[in-house]
């Protein structure tokens, strides 16, 4: 498949936890973890579990931090 999206790191699924619409999905990638916020259905339409190897697609156009 290709796709536009230029940050692509390969990682492992270690936990995923849903809610009513939405679920977290924590993936270990190398030098760390990545968490992803992504809707329950697409948790089930990927198959998303512990041990899953996943790409995670990162685009984003802002990150922003604040002080604890």
């Amino acid at each position: 498949m290709s796709l536009s999206i230029r940050n692509q790191i390969a990682g492992t699924v270690t936990d995923v936890a849903t809610g009513g619409a939405m679920g977290s999905v924590k993936v270990s990638v190398e030098g760390g973890e990545l968490t992803a916020a992504i809707t329950k259905d697409a948790v089930e339409a990927l198959g998303l579990a512990s041990g899953t190897s996943v790409v995670a697609l990162i685009k984003s156009t802002e990150i922003s931090l604040a002080a604890a």
